[in-house]
């Protein structure tokens, strides 16, 4: 996720003035009823109430009618997974949507809503091991998760349509789903809207068609995605949608936005082609990006294969191009390379700020090492700048400098360590080895130590996990 637009000086003044568990009900006394894997979520050390372990969601398909006249959603979800555990029953986390009925395999199945969670119970208990479909009909007036500390994530509604953005929850606003990364799945969406509007979505564009003044879009994203990159956006954009490096490109401005932002986005191939260089093969089969207009949004999200970037970015018409980067950085990390737990999210954010490091000396900017010397003499220096631990940052501070400035600062402090040919081996094959799956701090240090053939303990311990200023990288 990237942040609303500032300049180095004034993130630097920034940083140095910073100063209820929906759990799944067991439904009812039923002679079947037996503990189930996951009963009140997947356990994250910061959302244990998110999603199910008992089973791994292989592929939703998505069919959602959207009418902006009455806000109202109506939408089918098929989901087809696999049971991890023997399944009396299992839940799906669901916020302010209603069901209308659920089949497990074809079987109509008993139901009960409750704290943002759709309980169901299968007529027949699905066992350990075996493969289910579950078809989900739901509907109503979406509302965005509203958190004092996360602020508002999911779908929320436009003056003419409609748009889905948020971190580290959104999808349960807008479909059932297992919502949390470690379940990663591959997407089939149907979108259907007014015909004078646009509906953009994730991956491959596989075709359109228009009835009764209506208009069904298909995306495909066929790359496992964790829940929370899944975005629907509606309303009166600019597509343009050509070929880059044989997949598809497709960018997204509103109408409401000068036409300098298309310029803007249009730079989105050759920025990830820099990112490629950096990091290794780009992981989808998709490029793209969308602009926003609503003033509401003062932040990016990296949603999958389709970044979503609110208008603040390009005010005034400065070049945007860092945020860009910054979003394109996580389809390595953070979409392809996803977290194990939210605890771990400055392997999500500190990549994608190195990358803005990056780019800026790309472009003839501050070099990174400027750039680590600008935090490391700067707001490094006072107390403040080294809590909450980065390997930890809390649930409050998941969003915080400790885990985007702090992890760039780490990932420099281990270039600085081993040496360049050394950092960029331990990133490019990080990214390949760990590609459509999800990993731990733990496990990246690991993979540092074996590719560099050094201990980093000491370093890991300072930079990752420590609240106090770690001594310059290289002085004794």
């Amino acid at each position: 996720m990237g942040r609303s637009g500032r300049r180095l000086a004034a993130a630097l003044v920034a940083l140095l003035l910073a100063g209820c568990t929906g759990g799944d009900p067991r439904p009812g006394d039923h002679p079947d009823d037996e503990p189930v894997p996951g009963e009140t979520g997947l356990g994250d050390p910061y959302f244990p109430e998110l999603g199910n372990v008992g089973y791994q969601v292989d592929h939703y398909h998505l069919r959602v009618d959207y009418d902006p006249a009455s806000k109202q959603l109506t939408g089918q979800a098929t989901i087809r997974a696999s049971a991890i555990d023997h399944l009396p029953w299992f839940s799906l986390d669901l916020a302010g949507l209603t069901v209308a009925g659920v089949t497990v395999d074809g079987q109509p199945a008993t139901i009960e809503q409750r704290d943002e969670k759709l309980v169901v119970r299968p007529v027949e208990r699905v066992d350990s091991g075996s493969e289910f479909v579950v078809v989900v009909d739901y509907g109503g007036v979406p509302e965005p998760l509203r958190s004092a500390a996360l602020g508002d994530n999911g779908f929320q509604h436009s003056d003419e349509g409609a748009f889905v953005i948020g971190q580290p929850q959104s999808a349960s606003t807008w479909f059932p789903v297992n919502d949390h990364p470690i379940d990663k799945a591959t997407y089939t969406i149907e979108v259907t809207a007014p015909a004078d509007l646009v509906a953009l979505s994730n991956g491959v564009p596989t075709g359109q068609h228009t009835a009764d003044g209506k208009t069904t879009w298909r995306w495909e994203e066929r790359t496992p995605m964790a829940s929370y990159l899944a975005t629907l956006v509606i309303g009166d954009y600019r597509v343009d949608a050509t070929i880059h490096q044989g997949k598809p490109l497709v960018t997204a401005v509103h109408a409401d936005l000068p036409t300098a932002v298309d310029a803007q986005l249009a730079r989105t191939g050759e920025i990830a082609d820099t990112l490629a260089d950096w990091f290794g093969p780009y992981p989808l089969e998709a490029y793209g990006g969308i602009a926003l207009a609503d003033p509401r949004v003062a932040f990016a999200l990296e949603a999958q294969s389709r970044p979503v970037y609110g208008p603040v970015f390009f005010d005034g018409g400065e070049d945007a191009s860092w945020v860009i980067a910054h979003e394109l950085a996580h389809q390595w990390f953070g979409n392809s390379v996803s977290v194990q737990t939210w605890r771990d999210i400055w392997l999500n954010e500190g990549f994608a700020t190195y990358a803005e490091w990056l780019w800026a000396e790309e472009l003839g900017d501050d070099t990174a090492q400027e750039t680590f010397d600008l935090y490391y003499y700067g707001p490094a220096g006072e107390d403040e700048f080294w809590s909450p631990p980065t390997g930890d940052p809390g649930r409050s501070g998941m969003f915080s400098h400790a885990v985007y400035e702090r992890g760039a600062m780490v990932l420099h402090a281990l270039r600085l360590t081993v040496g360049d040919e050394a950092f960029f081996e331990i990133v490019r094959s990080w990214a390949a080895e760990q590609r459509n799956g999800n990993a731990t701090t733990e496990e990246f240090q690991q993979h540092c130590e074996r590719v560099a053939g050094e201990s980093l303990a000491d370093l890991f311990e300072a930079w990752v996990y420590g609240t106090e200023r770690p001594r310059y990288p290289g002085d004794p």
